[in-house]
């Protein structure tokens, strides 16, 4: 038997290996033939047509057939039961049903479906349409009666639309809470099918959020010992929980924290199932989480008190390219701690998120599979592999299609040895008919909670079976041959594995045929953190010896302060300031490069975006000691700086026709002294410009790295020069100069004024001033808005980067009708960031760009404090220049005469419409 950690790298190897290559990998472990493969889908098409026969398909199936994803209807309904009934105020509900019903066709679905309730929904959601669709009587009276009619249904089509949401929510939950659940759910035990409970909720946000989702967990598991009348665990309910509803920061880069405080939660719930002869399953979630949760399953399982209960539970995602050895893993565990667990295996919930996200993040592939059958074939031989393991392992096959089912059933000895499992309101009549003809085990995964918290649950499980190639969504369609429903999908990977998908772009293939995306770098696999310590920490107290050719070498100049090990805020290196006669001399000896060919001055640019990437340990590092940023910061900088760099390297073809302006002033900012500075340098090299770069002062080394970089990549000398040095002297000296034919400027709107008076008054008359300045930047929240995503969201525009982005959330404005429930979320959630040392991977918020901001900042919110309008702020670590993220109250946008640039946000609530 392998170790534990053995499999457990072979867990984050295969994170984002080929898919092809893991396809291939699992059929010829599993075994499966060809010949079990017909059996597979000759069993599914007598299945299939026995459900058709039935003529009894469940909601979910009617409903996704009538209204699926590829209708507005649908997208609308979908709108609708995520927001409507959070909205406490009637006039953001009536301008959310306007919004959402009055477009859409409703009268199209009226009498086709075969349910009542779908078909009593339509009319009234087509009813609705009607009255609330736009005004286009063509007389003041028929104006006026169509208006009267409007006023006076409101109330009636917001009760209506109401109801409708609860009926579609009753569908697919038991009850609000676990009594009344528990009540309805007699009638299914009576039927022979168990119950696994979900108590619905968001991921917690604030440490009160989490000790109430402990709470509500066991309190339910309380209860359920009253219910659990065997002595087998299989034969009694059980619970799923959640590990981010019990941690609000259930995440990598609080890994130590969130480890052990999720184990005693995760233990004292374990402790008390087994007491109560239940199940409890660990739900799964987001690929990147998987290490972590293994570590906490397995910190749990480990305690002896839970030794001789069979109840612990683990729920795989077949779509996880890792899931073949994540059951290795457990089966392991197991066997080390001589224990019998159980695996619920389900296909998995979260694939449009995990694609967009591995896409967004550069990553060097999917941590899950592109293509349904691939996803099929590893459930198919996840569940081979654990019926060999039931010495060991309870299989759990969670699954709504006939294909799969049929694929259990023929592969297992003795049906008694697992069980199946559905989601209540989906696949109720394929289970049935399994569980009458062949007698298996079926529990059903019931949650349990208020209508407002099932929202987002609804829409996950519409949207999670909402695909036109979903089974659920197919079986009613007669349209569909059932020889399509049960093709063989070990065949259709055998032939898509053959050519890259069309319609899913690799990460790194994300802007091809353009150009490459840049790289990223998984900060959930510890390789790659490991990669990133050894390849940063010799440049964490070491001297720069950068040396880029800058126009002052030869004068001298002022020296840039040495850093100082004992202030990491301190800047670095030894680059020169340049003086103004500098600057006149550089001007007088810069050159452009317009007869360079298009192909070399792309083919070079293209160079030093590898070359970027390739030193990205010195980047991190230089951007971390010279402006503070931390790990996240500083991959997002270098990557954009990249994709800078490769962007302007494919466009020189079509500006190839533009004529070069001359000479550029590239004058640059500190708060993105990698990003901003490469772009500004690159588009102007790209025209074929010549070009004098002044960076910010306080990020002098980081511009020094870049243009190293450049001129190793390709870039003549004196094409691109480094003008170090204070913009007061710098700065002017390259506005007032007429041989600087364009300057490219981000920064203030004070300085941007400043330097078009300069300009205009003594530089080129043809000189163009491109500028991007500062602003307040606001959000809006109303009360369709969900909690914790707006709040997640909040805390990253406003507190992220310290606060120091032109994008970053200056002024929220939030509805009157929602605000203090989600204000105390707001303020709760705050509470869980961590403001340090920006070269810790936990470090959330690091220090501002200086002492002179720090102070600024600080004054801003020592006046709010004073006038009583400082809602919270957090403690700072009392040396550096470290500001504690605050909120404070203003009348509105007007009260801010100045953008404050660090973690401080403004708050102004609103009535609703």
């Amino acid at each position: 038997m392998q170790s534990l950690e053995s499999i457990r790298s072979r867990i984050r190897k295969s994170y984002l290996m080929d898919e092809r290559e893991i396809v291939h990998d699992l059929v010829l472990q599993s075994e499966v033939t060809p010949e079990s493969r017909k059996r597979f889908s000759d069993r599914a098409a007598t299945l299939v047509n026995s459900i058709r026969e039935a003529g009894q398909p469940g909601f979910m199936e009617v409903f996704l057939n009538e209204y699926g994803l590829s209708t507005n209807e649908g997208i609308a309904l979908m709108c609708l039961a995520e927001a409507l009934l959070r909205v406490p105020d009637t006039e953001t509900i009536d301008n959310l049903v306007s919004d959402k019903i009055a477009p859409s066709s409703w009268g199209r679905h009226l009498g086709q479906s075969s349910s009542s309730l779908v078909n009593a929904s339509t009319w009234a959601l087509m009813l609705t349409g009607k009255v609330l669709e736009n005004d286009d009587a063509s007389s003041t009276m028929a104006s006026v009666l169509h208006t009267a009619m409007k006023r006076l249904g409101e109330p009636v089509i917001r009760a209506a639309v109401r109801r409708i949401m609860k009926e579609m929510g009753n569908q697919f939950i038991l009850g609000e809470t676990i009594e009344q659940a528990s009540i309805r759910a007699k009638t299914l035990r009576q039927k022979g099918y168990t119950c696994s409970w979900d108590m619905l909720g968001e991921a917690a946000v604030t440490v009160k959020d989490a000790a109430k989702y402990f709470e509500a967990y066991r309190a339910a598991i309380e209860f359920l010992a009253t219910r659990a009348d065997s002595d087998r665990v299989r034969d009694n309910p059980g619970i799923s929980v959640k590990l981010s509803a019990l941690h609000p920061r259930y995440e990598v880069s609080q890994k130590s924290r969130a480890a052990r405080e999720l184990t005693d939660r995760v233990l004292a719930l374990a402790l008390q199932a087994k007491q109560a002869r239940i199940g409890l399953n660990i739900d799964a979630e987001e690929a990147d989480r998987l290490d972590l949760s293994l570590d906490i399953i397995e910190s749990v399982l480990r305690d002896r008190r839970l030794a001789a209960w069979d109840g612990f539970g683990v729920v795989i995602q077949a779509y996880g390219k890792g899931a073949s050895h994540v059951i290795d893993w457990i089966w392991s565990l197991a066997v080390d701690l001589d224990r019998r667990l159980m695996v619920r295996l389900v296909k998995g919930a979260y694939w449009d998120t995990e694609i967009k996200r591995a896409q967004v993040s550069g990553l060097r592939d999917f941590p899950v599979f592109t293509q349904k059958s691939a996803t099929d074939v590893s459930w198919i031989c996840c569940a081979k592999k654990l019926l060999g393991m039931t010495d060991r392992i309870y299989p759990q096959f969670a699954t709504h299609n006939a294909h799969t089912v049929s694929a259990v059933l023929e592969s297992a000895s003795d049906y008694s040895r697992f069980e199946f499992q559905r989601l209540y309101g989906m696949g109720e009549v394929l289970h049935r008919l399994v569980h009458e003809k062949h007698g298996t085990r079926c529990r059903i995964y019931a949650p349990v909670g208020a209508h407002r918290d099932l929202l987002a649950y609804l829409v996950r499980r519409l949207l999670e079976n909402g695909a036109n190639s979903s089974f659920v969504n197919q079986i009613v369609d007669q349209k569909i041959p059932v020889d399509d429903i049960v093709a063989d999908p070990f065949e259709k990977s055998g032939n898509e594995s053959l050519k890259d998908s069309t319609s899913i772009r690799n990460p790194k293939n994300l802007y091809s045929p353009e150009r490459r995306n840049s790289r990223g770098w998984d900060i959930s696999n510890e390789d790659d953190l490991t990669e990133i310590d050894q390849t940063r920490m010799p440049f964490k107290s070491r001297q720069w010896n950068v040396s880029p050719r800058t126009a002052c070498e030869s004068k001298g100049g002022n020296p840039h302060p040495v850093f100082n090990p004992a202030n990491p805020r301190d800047r670095v290196g030894s680059v020169v300031y340049a003086t103004r006669e500098d600057t006149v001399q550089a001007i007088g000896s810069a050159q452009t490069w317009v007869h360079e060919s298009a192909d070399n001055r792309a083919r070079i640019l293209n160079r030093a975006a590898d070359l970027y990437e390739e030193s990205f340990g010195e980047l991190f590092a230089a951007l971390t000691r010279e402006t503070g940023k931390n790990l996240i910061d500083a991959i997002a900088e270098l990557r954009e700086a990249v994709d800078f760099l490769r962007y302007y390297a494919a466009r020189i073809g079509p500006l190839e026709k533009r004529t070069a302006r001359g000479l550029v002033a590239c004058i640059s900012p500190w708060n993105f002294p990698l990003a901003i500075f490469t772009g500004q340098v690159a588009a102007a090299l790209a025209a074929g410009n010549g070009v004098l770069a002044k960076p910010a002062e306080p990020a002098s080394i980081i511009s020094a790295i870049a243009v190293r970089l450049l001129h190793q990549a390709g870039v003549p000398e004196p094409v691109l020069q480094l003008l170090p040095g204070q913009g007061s002297v710098i700065g002017a000296a390259l506005s007032e100069d007429p041989r600087i034919e364009g300057i490219c400027f981000t920064g203030s709107t004070a300085t941007a004024q400043t330097i078009n008076r300069a300009m205009a008054e003594q530089g080129s008359p043809s000189a163009a001033l491109i500028a991007e300045t500062g602003g307040i930047n606001a959000m809006v929240v109303d009360s369709t808005a969900l909690p914790e995503q707006a709040v997640k969201d909040i805390m990253a525009s406003s507190f992220q980067s310290a606060g120091q982005r032109c994008s970053a959330l200056r002024v929220l404005y939030l509805q009157q009708d929602c605000a203090s429930e989600f204000m105390k979320m707001l303020l709760g959630a705050m509470d869980e960031i961590t403001v340090g040392d920006p070269w810790l991977f936990s470090t959330d918020v690091g220090p501002v760009i200086h002492a002179d901001a720090r102070d600024a900042i600080n004054r801003h919110i020592d006046t709010a404090r004073r006038e009583g309008r400082l809602i919270k702020q957090l403690e700072a670590p009392g040396h550096g220049n470290f500001v504690g993220p605050s909120v404070i109250r203003v009348n509105g946008i007007e009260d801010i005469e100045a953008e404050v640039f660090g973690p401080c946000a403004a708050c102004r609530h609103f009535r609703g419409a």
